[in-house]
């Protein structure tokens, strides 16, 4: 029995691929790309620095829903399927030269993160495996390491202790795609246009915990939104080929945590920075006095040290880092304004 290829995938799903007619997939190009997570807060950036940065990519999106600009100039083919069903990721891979699986599940539900996390993880990487794809690129977190603080870690210098399932389950999906020649990447916090945690998180937290948290001077490891997809565009199809391996992807550059709030302030984002200035323990009494949505490992996370070297894959991959997150806030504030004031 022959695997099911992604036009049969799209045939069960009634849509047709790149906005026509279902086709076969024989004599596909083996320049195609697949890609998970098309439509979420990395992976849509991901696909645009893919697909309208000149590169010329042909890239194959499995996706639960198709977005109304499905089209994208036929540049997408666009394979309607949910990642934890065998049958859409079954013959995914089919003639394709590379894989960027950004999707991940990182809510509550355990069940849910070892189906995506884990389970998803797994099939897809036998399929790339199996289709002999020569790229593959896997998107992980920096919070696989655990509780702080950090200060300056290199990959791996210190143990993964993940405290969540979040962070359990996308550390044991890494070992899935380490076992596929994968690139894994780890950010640390990301900013942007379409942020649904770290921002709106601070502004409970500022609110919670009216003062500067220990000085305000945590080190964190963050990268815009923007600069992390075309970091993944370039290792994914750059000429320069980036050993497989593990590697952090913030902004070389940490942020200091002050600092971070007070560009936000400026922009209007966030409140005036208190004259206040609490030592840790009391800013953690003072969370657990009032409640809230963002929890106690939430607020170490970013309240204090989370920095992770990350200059090696900008190097490898020859990509400037950018001017970094707290410059790059000038364009996502409106943003921001628009939807942190009043929830997202």
């Amino acid at each position: 029995m022959t695997a099911a290829g992604p036009a049969d995938a799209a045939r069960r799903a009634r849509i047709p691929l790149n906005g026509g007619t279902a086709r076969s997939d024989e004599g596909t190009d083996e320049g195609t790309l697949v890609l998970t997570g098309a439509t979420g807060f990395i992976g849509s950036r991901a696909l645009g620095a893919l697909t309208d940065g000149g590169r010329g990519t042909r890239v194959r999106a499995l996706v639960r829903t198709v977005p109304d600009d499905g089209g994208r100039a036929g540049s997408v083919e666009w394979v309607r399927g949910d990642l934890t069903d065998p049958d859409a990721v079954r013959g995914l891979c089919e003639g394709a030269r590379v894989v960027v699986h950004l999707a991940s599940y990182i809510g509550g539900d355990e069940r849910l993160c070892e189906a995506v996390n884990v389970d998803a993880t797994r099939a897809l990487m036998a399929e790339a495996r199996r289709a002999g794809v020569r790229r593959v690129v896997h998107l992980s977190t920096a919070a696989v390491y655990g509780a702080g603080p950090h200060r300056g870690i290199t990959v791996d210098e210190i143990p993964a202790q993940p405290v969540s399932a979040v962070s359990r389950t996308r550390l044991a999906g890494e070992a899935y795609a380490r076992e596929a020649g994968a690139v894994v990447l780890r950010p640390g916090l990301v900013l942007g246009a379409g942020d649904r945690w770290t921002v709106p998180g601070l502004r409970e937290l500022v609110e919670r915990v009216p003062a500067e948290w220990d000085g305000g001077r945590a080190l964190l490891s963050m990268v815009d939104v923007g600069d992390l997809a075309r970091l993944i565009a370039t290792v994914a199809t750059g000429p320069r080929r980036v050993p497989p391996g593990v590697y952090h992807v913030s902004h070389p550059d940490p942020v200091r945590v002050g600092d971070l709030l007070a560009v936000l302030a400026r922009h209007g984002v966030l409140p005036p920075r208190p004259e206040a200035d609490w030592p840790w323990p009391v800013c953690l009494e003072r969370l657990r006095s009032t409640p809230g949505l963002v929890s106690e490992r939430q607020f170490d996370l970013i309240g204090r040290d989370h920095w992770y070297r990350a200059e090696e894959i900008w190097e490898l991959a020859a990509e400037p880092a950018g001017p970094g997150p707290l410059s790059r806030l000038a364009d996502a504030a409106q943003w921001y304004r628009e939807r942190v004031g009043r929830g997202l």
